[in-house]
């Protein structure tokens, strides 16, 4: 089973090109202390505004720092931002789906009509007022946006639960006498973690994407701080003097959130069963 899930994996060109953009990415986090030719933090006022060179790769911005240094910085915060959201929004949103879609009844219908209340309203949007609620930071985007995306992990699990809990291998376990928490556990959700990943994989970008926007604002990681969406913000007053302190870290998001996005329709050609 292995063997033909890497098989078909290696085979599938969005996934092996998403996979090599990831992994691309992820090394960068890693080994960011060892690639940073400069402090991301350092201000130097007479440098401001320098032309990429050997140097300084990438240029310098508005107040000298380099921003080859902050761009490999920022991949941490970034990748960071995205596990949390994504881990926030599978593990509720798939406990919440799990118990809805198992239960059925009016309980389901009650937890649906909820979440597609939150469904109704765009992302950055609740985590614009989650953040008002809570006060700005990057913690309190991440959770916000982690909020606002728990209804798609929802409404994912328990369309598989719904279909999975009709199978006749589930009706055996309740006729042999086992215990409903046992069967869910057991014998259900082990067979809802194939949706549970590729859609966890495009949560991430779409996760990067989303803390970046309220960064951009002023509403995501503190001033100073080298994250993605917070230098895009910084450069809007430079466009056309400094137009370096915008290019790289946009090309940053564009290249992580498309490596995340292929892996994940990759992932989900591959998992596809109706494809063998």
């Amino acid at each position: 089973m292995k063997n033909h899930f890497f098989d078909k994996l290696i085979h599938n060109k969005m996934a092996v090109v998403g996979g090599i953009i990831v992994v691309f990415i992820v090394l960068i986090a890693i080994f960011a202390p060892l690639i940073i030719t400069q402090d991301p933090q350092k201000i130097d006022l007479s440098g401001e505004g320098l032309a990429p060179s050997s140097e300084h790769y990438f240029g310098t911005d508005d107040l000298g720092r380099d921003i080859f240094s902050r761009v490999i910085a920022g991949s941490r915060t970034s990748l960071l931002v995205g596990l949390f959201v994504t881990v926030i929004s599978t593990v509720f949103g798939a406990l919440i789906g799990a118990v809805s879609g198992f239960i059925g009844g009016k309980f389901d219908n009650l937890v649906m009509k909820i979440m597609d209340i939150i469904m109704a309203f765009p992302s950055i949007l609740l985590a614009l007022v989650f953040v008002t609620i809570f006060g700005t930071g990057l913690y309190s985007a991440m959770t916000g946006v982690g909020i606002s995306n728990v209804p798609r992990f929802a409404r994912l699990v328990r369309g598989s639960v719904l279909s999975i809990k009709e199978k006749e291998y589930v009706e055996a376990e309740y006729a042999v006498g086992q215990k409903p928490g046992k069967i869910l556990l057991n014998h259900i959700m082990p067979n809802c973690i194939a949706p549970i990943i590729v859609q966890a994989t495009l949560a991430i970008g779409n996760a990067i994407i989303t803390v970046a926007g309220l960064g951009f604002l002023g509403l995501g990681a503190a001033p100073g701080v080298a994250e993605w969406g917070a230098m895009l913000s910084d450069a809007r007053n430079y466009l056309r003097a400094m137009p370096q302190i915008a290019i790289y870290p946009g090309l940053a998001i564009a290249i992580t959130v498309l490596g995340f996005n292929l892996l994940g329709d990759g992932l989900r050609d591959v998992l596809d069963v109706r494809q063998d």
